[in-house]
């Protein structure tokens, strides 16, 4: 007889010990076929928890136990609810086989039928079932993958955000910001900091691609700014931080990954803005009556060694309000299955600068755009206002 871890296993539940011994016989040729003979239907239920069979030949006429009664019993068992069942019986009646199937049942063999034509229904259901357990442990091991890397990213998402700064509420300039990690955890990272009394630098990255090896990338960057320790960079000079933070992260030492940086420095005393943007959507400056683009005039970093960054200059007015952001503000699918654009994005925003702030009117619209709580990116801006 075939061992019981066989990949191939049946339990027979009939009083009849001839018929067990028959279909043990039929099937005692198949080596890799188990077999176990149930005489006692009221311990089927054990017999089937213990042998974990694939497939479930059970008699119909049995006493003590009505056949139809089992086979509702099995089909209510959390450990035999899918196994394949099929009922035996020695008549061919219409009414008994309806009401088997509607009770559950897979097949219905006249008994006993032909050994070749109960081997090719044992293995025809078995195959069936056992390529259903093999998708629901897949099915399991996904989900259990899942939600563990949701636990990574959370912890990630944790992480990034108690590196943020806090917001700035009085001084030269006002600071307020809101981060909302996707479910994934994109790169996003942003930062502010006074260099010395005279110069605040800001900053926005967004590093390519998703998950917790693009966060770590932004934080490394991130905190290579927040220590002013980039060799050879003054970090009141845009330009020169550009250039060397493109030096110390090529793409071919970081994965293929490369992020997009806005990095701006504030002088309050001459209101004079300096500023360098690798490849990002553009900052906005809003001087109270237009918008000014702060527009890319240089590849991501990472993408092309050896490059030098230019620094731009922009006069900051009293009551300007500069506005930076990641992509993920207005990469966001409608609730149509249309992507909303960047030039969607500046059409939008541009009417929204004024005296008050303007980061959670936006997020409720991307929002109610996207039709769910949770973007597909992460959304990440910062506003800066300039006070008289």
């Amino acid at each position: 007889m075939a061992p019981a871890d066989a990949p191939i296993r049946v339990l027979l539940v009939d009083d009849q010990p001839l018929v067990g011994e028959t279909v043990r016989q039929m099937l005692a040729g198949e080596p890799d076929i188990g077999f176990r003979f149930c005489p006692d239907p009221a311990a089927a239920l054990d017999a089937a928890a213990e042998f974990r069979p694939t497939v479930i030949l059970q008699d119909l006429v049995m006493p003590d136990i009505d056949g139809l009664m089992l086979v509702k019993f099995f089909r209510a068992n959390p450990s035999t609810r899918e196994t394949p069942l099929v009922v035996l019986s020695s008549k061919y009646e219409p009414s008994v086989k309806v009401s088997a199937f509607a009770l559950g049942a897979n097949d219905y063999l006249v008994k006993l039928p032909d050994k070749l034509e109960v081997v090719a229904r044992v293995r025809y259901h078995s195959k069936g079932y056992i390529a259903l357990l093999e998708r629901n442990e897949a099915y399991r091991k996904l989900a259990e993958s899942q939600k563990h890397l949701a636990a990574e990213v959370n912890q990630a998402a944790r992480y990034v955000r108690s590196l943020l700064p806090p917001e700035v509420t009085s001084g030269p300039v006002t600071i307020t910001w809101r981060f909302v990690p996707s479910t994934q955890l994109a790169g996003d990272m942003f930062g502010y900091l006074w260099l010395d009394k005279e110069h605040l630098a800001v900053y926005l990255l967004d590093v390519s691609g998703h998950g917790v090896g693009s966060a770590l990338l932004a934080v490394s960057a991130a905190n290579l700014l927040a220590a002013q320790s980039l060799p050879n960079a003054d970090p009141r000079d845009p330009g020169q931080v550009l250039t060397r933070l493109n030096d110390v992260f090529q793409m071919d030492r970081q994965d293929g990954k490369y992020f997009t940086i806005f990095y701006g420095v504030y002088r309050p005393a001459d209101r004079e803005f300096r500023y360098c943007n690798a490849g990002h959507p553009p900052g906005l400056l809003w001087d109270g009556q237009t918008v000014h683009d702060l527009v890319a005039d240089g590849p991501a970093v990472g993408m092309v060694p050896e490059l030098p960054y230019d620094t731009h200059t922009a006069a900051v007015p009293a009551g300007s309000t500069l506005l930076l952001y990641s992509d993920g503000v207005f990469e966001i699918e409608k609730g149509d299955g249309q992507m909303w654009s960047l030039e969607d994005f500046m059409a939008h925003i541009g009417g929204q600068f004024g005296p008050e702030p303007m980061i959670d009117r936006h997020l409720a619209f991307a929002r109610g755009l996207n039709g769910t709580d949770t973007l597909g990116d992460d959304f990440s801006m910062v506003e800066t206002r300039f006070p008289g």
